[in-house]
């Protein structure tokens, strides 16, 4: 009934039992849960407990109200609603909700902060590749090219005065 025995046959070539890679997963730490360490993730996970160490995840981090992380995060998007202390480094959007406590350093490509949110960070934004064209020295180098373009135009300016 409702083609059963189609089924059968189709299971029985050489992918059954894999699992697509297309399902949605979700990884849970829970209040009361302290974890200490490096924790590496391929899917979204969820901090309602505690994570002192290193989190790298390949998707969505999300801190919940319970949550607290105390180290370093990279990942690609992050939702706040605990605290956060130490250094986070999200590729895309990183959304601060209003019962988050953040303190540290963050690099983000995109931000949301909540009215009521703690946000003690110094914080650097923008795709990756525009934070590799205007890193810490970049803003200094142009800043002493434009210096050297002045002192060329003032001994122009001087040369064409004598």
């Amino acid at each position: 009934m409702f083609g059963g025995n189609n089924k059968k046959e189709a299971s029985k070539g050489k992918n059954a039992g894999v699992v697509s890679s297309s399902t949605h997963s979700l990884n849970s730490l829970v209040q009361g849960t302290t974890v200490e360490g490096t924790v590496k993730s391929e899917s979204d996970i969820r901090i309602d407990g505690a994570i002192k160490g290193k989190l790298f995840c390949d998707a969505k981090v999300i801190i919940g109200p319970t949550g607290f992380v105390e180290g370093q995060i990279r990942c690609q998007n992050a939702v706040i609603e605990g605290k956060f202390e130490g250094t986070l480094e999200v590729a895309e959007l990183l959304n601060i909700r209003e019962t988050a406590k953040i303190s540290g350093e963050v690099t983000t490509d995109k931000l949301i902060v909540q009215s009521g949110a703690t946000f003690n960070v110094t914080c650097s934004m923008g795709s990756s590749q525009q934070r590799k064209a205007s890193g810490p020295n970049a803003s200094m180098n142009s800043f002493k090219k434009e210096e050297k373009e002045d002192s060329k135009v003032a001994a122009a300016g001087k040369s064409a005065d004598a």
